[in-house]
């Protein structure tokens, strides 16, 4: 079984996935952002970083993919491959912060291997209004995101929206933090795992 949470930057998606797999039992996969070699360099420039930070974290999903499919595990992941290349990538070209030439590199290069991609079991989506995420980024503190943009924060939330609607590649469901405090509040949490049992089951009828 492999369910993933996807959501912008504060949504959240470390705490869901930490929690979930706790509950589930299953082995938990996170973003490796403290350990990308781009990450500081990219959020103080962008257009230079952006190729570099994409490929880098692309290499590092494909590779937890391969250790998902091949040794057959019972994962929670957070972050899907597709953010990287259907959201962030086209992102940062559209807001001129990723060259023409180096996006249509990077575009070519997912194209290449998305058939080699199998898709979640099921996606969970983080929904969430730019005041919430910048309220949850300022509060856990990451130094590397004291200069993310707002520009940039209010048009992967755009991207985030109309990717999730047309998201076809299995079950998914979506989560209102606004609604739903998982992270604070128990009953919160159990109507979220419910959700998610009700999908599960539902994988295996």
């Amino acid at each position: 079984m492999h369910i993933c949470v996807a959501g912008n930057i504060g949504a959240g998606k470390t705490t869901l996935t930490y929690l979930l797999s706790k509950y589930f039992g299953f082995e938990a996969m996170y973003e490796d952002n403290d350990q990308n070699p781009y990450l500081l360099d990219f959020y103080s420039d962008m257009p230079r970083w952006s190729f570099n930070l994409q490929v880098s974290f692309l290499q590092s999903r494909l590779k937890k993919l391969a250790l998902i499919t091949n040794e057959n595990r019972n994962v929670i992941q957070d972050r899907t491959i597709y953010e990287d290349a259907q959201i962030f990538a086209p992102n940062l070209y559209a807001m001129g912060l990723m060259h023409a030439r180096d996006y249509e590199t990077y575009k070519g290069l997912f194209e290449t291997i998305a058939d080699l991609v199998k898709p979640p079991d099921l996606l969970i989506y983080l929904r969430a209004g730019i005041p919430k995420l910048v309220e949850q980024i300022q509060d856990r503190g990451r130094k590397y995101e004291d200069s993310i943009r707002l520009d940039y924060l209010k048009k992967l939330n755009e991207r985030y929206e109309a990717w999730f609607d047309a998201y076809t590649y299995g079950k998914k469901i979506e989560i209102s933090i606004e609604e739903l405090n998982f992270r604070d509040n128990p009953e919160h949490l159990g109507i979220i795992i419910n959700r998610v049992k009700a999908e599960m089951y539902g994988l295996f009828s």
